[in-house]
This record gives C-alpha cells, sequence and structure tokens, in this order.
C-alpha cells in the first residue's frame, strides 16, 4: 500500500450536491417512516418539519466553523481547536461508531427489501453479497466513488418527485383502490384527526424520526476533498430546508393522502405498500429497487465517512497509524477493511431478532443517540466560538441565523428527544448502551496520555 499524504480533491460540485442531498435521503425515510406514521399519524408532517428545522441550525452552526478556518477538514478538527483535544477524540470515535451502527441498520433494511423480491432467502445472505459490493466499491478512487453516489442521489430523487406527482394525481382524480380505500387530501384528518395520538404520538414519532435525518452532517467530513470547500460547503447547506420540505414532507404528506394513516404498516416500508395497495405491482417492485438502493447508498456512504474519519483520527495520532496510510488509489482502505468487517456481524444481528423492524429500530435507535451527541458537540463548539472569537462570528461570511438563540433551542429540542427515547423499550436499549461507550472512550484517552 503506497502511503500518500493527502486525500484527493476530487469532488466535484455536482458530486457534492448529490451526496448532500443522499445525505438528508436515507432508509429512515423510507422504511422508518412507517413506523412513524403509525405512532403519530399525519402529525408526522409537523414531527418532520421541527427536527428538520431544528438539524438545519446545526449545520448552519457547523458551515460556519468550517469556513472560520480552512485547515479544518471535519468538524472534528474544530471540536478539538475550540473545545480541546478530548473532545475532539470523543467526538471523532464517536461519529466512526455512528456510522458503522447506520450502516448496519442500512443493511438489516436491504435484507427486508430483498425478502420482497425473494422471500425464501436467508437475510445473512443478502447481507453478506451488500457488504462484499459495497467494499468494493469504496476502494476505488475518491472520483468513483462520488459518480456512483451521483447517480444512486439521482434515483432517488427522481423516484420521490415521481411519487409525489402520481399520489397527487391520485388524490386530486379520487383514485379508489382495491380494497375500497379513497386517495384524498381528507385522509389527513378524517381518521381521528391529524393529531390522532395526541402528544404521545408526537413523541413517539420523534423516536424513529430522529433517525432518518442522520447522514446530513456528513457534508462537513468532505472539506478534504472538494475542490472548492469555500463555495460547495454554503450551497449544499443553503439547499438543506428545500430538500426537507420536498422530500420528507412532501412525501409523507402524500403517501397519507393515498393511504389513510390507519392502514399504513409500521413493519414495511410504506413506499413500497402505497403502490402494492393501489394494485401496481410492477411499480411497487420499482419502488422497492429504489429503496434498497437508496439502503446501499447510505450504507456506501457510511463506510465512505467512517474510514475518512478514521484517517483524520490516525493523523492527528488518535488512532492507531496504520489506518494514516493511503493506497495507491488515495484511499484509506484500513478504514474501508475494518468499516466492512465489523458490518458482517449484521449477520449475527439478523438472526437474533423475530423482526426485521424491530432490529432496525433498535439499531437505529443506537446510532441516533450518537448522532445526537455530534451535532450536540457541534452547537457547542459553536456557542465556545461566538465567546472566544466574537469578531470573526459577527463579520463571517456564512453566519448562522439567530445564533445568540437558537443554540439553546436546539439542545433543548435534543433532550426532547432523548426522553421519547427513553419511553419505548426497544428505543430504551440504546440509553442504556451510550454510557458503556463514553466509558470505554474515557479509558482509552487516558491510555493514549499515558
Amino acid at each position: 500500500m503506497k502511503n500518500q499524504e493527502q486525500l484527493h480533491r476530487g469532488l466535484g460540485q455536482r458530486q457534492i450536491e448529490m451526496i448532500a442531498i443522499g445525505g438528508c435521503i436515507g432508509t429512515g425515510l423510507f422504511m422508518g417512516s412507517g413506523k412513524t406514521i403509525s405512532v403519530a399519524g399525519p402529525a408526522v408532517i409537523l414531527v418532520y418539519a421541527i427536527t428538520g428545522l431544528m438539524l438545519y441550525f446545526v449545520m448552519r452552526a457547523m458551515g460556519e466553523l468550517l469556513l472560520h478556518n480552512l485547515e479544518y477538514k471535519s468538524f472534528v478538527d474544530f471540536s478539538e481547536d475550540i473545545l480541546g483535544p478530548q473532545a475532539g477524540f470523543f467526538v471523532g470515535w464517536s461519529y466512526w461508531l455512528a456510522w458503522i451502527v447506520a450502516a448496519i441498520a442500512e443493511i438489516i433494511a436491504i435484507t427486508g427489501y430483498a425478502s420482497f423480491w425473494w422471500p425464501e432467502l436467508s437475510p445473512w445472505i443478502s447481507a453478506m453479497a451488500t457488504i462484499f459490493v459495497l467494499t468494493s466499491i469504496n476502494l476505488l478512487t475518491v472520483k468513483a466513488f462520488g459518480e456512483l453516489e451521483f447517480w444512486l442521489a439521482i434515483v432517488k430523487v427522481i423516484a420521490i418527485v415521481g411519487l409525489i406527482v402520481v399520489g397527487l394525481w391520485l388524490s386530486v382524480t379520487g383514485f379508489v383502490s382495491p380494497d375500497g380505500t379513497k386517495a384524498s387530501v381528507a385522509n389527513l384528518w378524517t381518521h381521528n384527526g391529524f393529531f390522532p395520538n395526541g402528544f404521545a404520538g408526537v413523541m413517539a414519532g420523534l423516536q424513529t424520526t430522529i433517525f432518518a435525518f442522520a447522514g446530513m452532517e456528513i457534508i462537513g467530513t468532505m472539506m478534504a476533498e472538494a475542490k472548492d470547500p469555500k463555495k460547495m460547503i454554503p450551497d449544499a447547506i443553503r439547499k438543506i430546508p428545500w430538500r426537507i420540505l420536498i422530500f420528507y414532507i412532501g412525501t409523507v404528506t402524500v403517501m397519507m393522502m393515498v393511504t389513510p394513516w390507519v392502514d399504513i404498516s409500521p413493519e414495511h416500508s410504506p413506499f413500497v405498500g402505497m403502490f402494492s395497495l393501489v394494485g401496481l405491482a410492477s411499480a411497487a417492485s420499482l419502488i422497492n429497487f429504489v429503496v434498497a438502493s437508496s439502503a446501499t447508498s447510505s450504507s456506501n456512504s457510511g463506510i465512505f465517512a467512517t474510514s475518512r474519519m478514521l484517517y483524520g483520527l490516525a493523523q492527528s495520532h488518535k488512532a492507531p497509524a496504520i489506518f494514516g496510510k493511503l493506497s495507491s488509489h488515495q484511499i484509506p482502505a484500513g478504514g474501508v477493511f475494518l468499516a466492512t468487517l465489523l458490518m458482517f456481524f449484521v449477520s449475527v444481528i439478523l438472526t437474533a431478532v423475530d423482526s426485521m423492524m424491530e432490529a432496525f429500530q433498535m439499531v437505529g435507535a443506537v446510532a441516533a443517540l450518537i448522532f445526537i451527541f455530534i451535532w450536540t458537540m457541534i452547537i457547542w463548539a459553536h456557542l465556545v466560538y461566538q465567546r472566544r472569537y466574537p469578531e470573526a462570528h459577527a463579520h463571517s461570511v456564512f453566519k448562522m441565523p439567530m445564533s445568540k438563540m437558537m443554540p439553546y433551542v436546539v439542545l433543548a429540542f435534543f433532550l426532547l428527544v432523548i426522553y421519547a427515547l427513553s419511553l419505548d423499550d426497544v428505543t430504551r436499549i440504546a440509553l442504556y448502551l451510550l454510557p458503556g461507550w463514553f466509558a470505554l472512550l474515557a479509558i482509552c484517552y487516558r491510555l493514549k496520555l499515558r
């Protein structure tokens, strides 16, 4: 393996844009929205809107900090610089773990999608095949990775826009499915109202919604491989509200117009279910392919993020030096192999639980909590930055809006989400596991100092 000193700036504007979109559209939406809708009803629209708004401000904080010093390659760098070396150590390794766990959740989803076509296929076979393909892809050049992610994101965008158009057409024409269900805007409030399960339903909806937005911050790991980060990062972040409005709020609204929320199964993808319900079997198969490719894309992004994070940790002597070496394609291959090796353990999870959705929810909750920690550290770093560098903040080229108030609003929202995760037996397991992870990191950090 040839050791190169620098990652290659091979990601162009269109690739950064589409990877950012891919980070916003994942299995948490395609698969997890069924669970969210089943507990929150039409109020899921509000849940997605509020969650998206809070994370938009996290991304604005991250963007301002990254552009404050172009030597920062990711949020780990500014966490270490602003909050201290221990914060950088905790953020870097936690983000690495978050994407490992998130990628496992995506693999679980892929096995569920595969069963749509091959019900008798053992889950571990589709999981292992996917992991093998992803390993091969991530050993290519970063330009090849960006190109693949570009086209996978294009598939997601076309599919979602197509779903919205078809759903609106079915609702306007008053389409009646074979079981007598009529598509109508009125389905948003005629089945026990807009808040059918009250505040408890909204809180339950937060449990799965937060994972749907995990990955939005991935653009903050691309500073070292973006051709023009000073222009590309702000452009990608500014478009986040439109992506949330179209891809999240638009899709779930249309789905509940076509299929009343009471008929949406929490165990399966509502995207596939919508077309199956209206009798469009071929379209259902096509949408299943789309959501499967989306999960593959998200897993692919996870391996990318973990390998780059591990490379950065090794470069700053927070991880074994072998992970700081690059292949002849300027890829941190050691991080790629470690990530995919750990993902092989997904087969154990798949055979340990009876419900695929339960496995997805449990693993997704663990990932969501770690992502909340990462987002919290970004906000904390921005608060310290405001106090330490008031002039830089005042004259920032990409200043966070309402920066005096919104960081505290976002932190309060994260506390609310953590409380929501504590209300469910499955997601509560994640809360028990996280302290153990931080204790392990604390031990490793003390050993590193010695």
